[in-house]
């Protein structure tokens, strides 16, 4: 059983990433493009160059985007990850101790689950595999061992 578990990791995992870098630039496409109803829940938007919301959007909806398709995984996941602790110790946390007091359950899932991908990469399905396999390092290696076995 445990077999089957391990082998099946990498596409739980990257079942995850997508689902969690589809969901994290959804936040940023909410804020940014008013899509999905707006930040104001009317459509609105964040205005342009607002700190500390619309930087914070701008890293939601292009880092979410990379996360989603596994380009770059490791270093969009690190920028969301202290994106959203900074989130979470500067606006929520203040409010309350708790995050189910300060209403900072999001920003500190966020944060836990991009930090995840910094250290499991994007696993199944990403785009960073399929660039892996195609680096000039791995190629030239390939030929180097096949010069060998002659």
């Amino acid at each position: 059983m445990t077999g089957r578990l391990n082998s099946a990791q990498p596409y739980a995992l990257g079942a995850f990433r997508m689902v969690v870098g589809l969901l994290f630039a959804c936040h940023g496409a909410v804020a940014l493009l008013g899509v999905l109803g707006g930040a104001d829940g009317n459509g609105g938007t964040v205005e342009a160059g607002a700190w500390p919301q619309w930087y914070a959007a701008l890293i939601e909806l292009v880092c979410g985007s990379l996360v989603l398709l596994g380009l770059g995984t490791r270093a969009a996941a690190f920028l969301s990850s202290g994106a959203m602790a900074y989130a979470y110790f500067k606006v929520h946390q203040p409010e309350a101790l708790w995050p189910i007091d300060n209403s900072g359950e999001g920003a500190a899932l966020y944060c836990w689950a991009m930090f995840l991908l910094v250290f499991t990469g994007s696993g199944a399905f990403g785009l960073d595999r399929l660039f892996a396999r195609r680096s000039p390092a791995q190629e030239q290696q390939t030929a180097d061992q096949a010069a060998v076995a002659v």
